[in-house]
């Protein structure tokens, strides 16, 4: 191999390596921005949010954020969102990220998991009252399991309870929002089929409509604009269940963008560094207004 050439070649893998995907523990390693304020929407450990407030007046549109984790509770929780969060308020945009019981905590899995996310967003009313948050815009967004919960929670439903609080639109960040298409094909990195049995609860629920009301795919149409966010270097939810979630609530009438991201894995849609994070950025900003 001549000298140029081989210099030439070295130099491709190296950038190759720099652009592969990060990961969480990549995230996490940085510096981390705070919160304004923590609050607990319910009486448990789990059941609180925090609050990212821009500087100024107000009032601000409202972004309620839901972390991932594969709804595992030995992954991490609303330190994975703390990097966008901060980005946002920094645009004026103040972000509720919620925290919520999940598989391996007391009460996670079916229905507490739900619960937590239902109570968490139908909080805000409360919020409102003493922050200057705008309801009128605001958005439901969640990353990966997070993705799940945010449409979960657009819709009405049993789970939701009585009156709940809904958004303007929602948008799913790598979201497994199919959960029977995950189940079936998906890959093991979130614990496999037995992950997505503990969220549902199909060892103990007795029903014929295991996904009804659980999982976003099952319960179209929504009724509500939502944006379907793919990473097209993503291992742990492939673009794949994206593209075919969006084409199914479209059929079913749903206003949907479907954006599969060049070069993004799955944490790179929550790296506020990262090129995938401007289109994100608009795309909500575009469900605010």
């Amino acid at each position: 191999m001549k000298p140029v050439l081989g210099l030439a070649l070295a130099a491709s893998l190296a950038g190759c390596a720099t652009a592969a995907p990060i990961s969480y523990s990549d995230l996490l390693a940085r510096d981390r921005p705070k919160a304004d304020v923590r609050i607990a929407y319910r009486p448990l450990p789990l059941q609180y949010g925090e609050l990212w407030l821009p500087k100024g007046k107000g009032p601000y549109p409202l972004v309620v954020m839901i972390h991932g984790g594969c709804w595992l509770a030995d992954l991490p929780g609303t330190e994975l969102m703390d990097y966008v969060a901060d980005d946002l308020r920094a645009d004026g945009i103040a972000v509720w990220n919620l925290e919520y019981r999940r598989i391996g905590h007391e009460g996670g899995g079916y229905p507490g998991t739900f619960q937590d996310v239902a109570a968490g967003a139908d909080h805000v009313r409360e919020l409102a009252k003493t922050y200057p948050l705008d309801l009128r815009h605001a958005v439901f967004a969640g990353h990966s399991a997070g993705g799940h919960l945010a449409l979960w929670a657009s819709k009405a439903s049993p789970l939701r309870g009585d009156n709940p609080f809904l958004p303007k639109g929602a948008v799913s960040l790598a979201g497994i929002i199919d959960l029977a298409a995950y189940r079936e094909t998906g890959p093991d990195a979130c614990g496999g089929p037995g992950t997505i049995d503990a969220l549902t609860g199909a060892l103990f629920r007795k029903t014929q409509d295991l996904y009804g009301g659980l999982s976003p795919a099952a319960m179209l149409p929504l009724g509500l604009p939502q944006a379907v966010i793919s990473g097209d270097l993503d291992p742990i939810v492939p673009p794949r269940f994206g593209a075919a979630y969006a084409a199914a609530a479209k059929a079913a009438g749903d206003p949907v963008t479907e954006l599969n991201l060049k070069a993004a894995g799955h944490f790179e849609l929550i790296d506020p560094t990262a090129p995938a994070w401007v289109v994100i950025k608009r795309e909500l900003k575009s469900h605010l207004d």
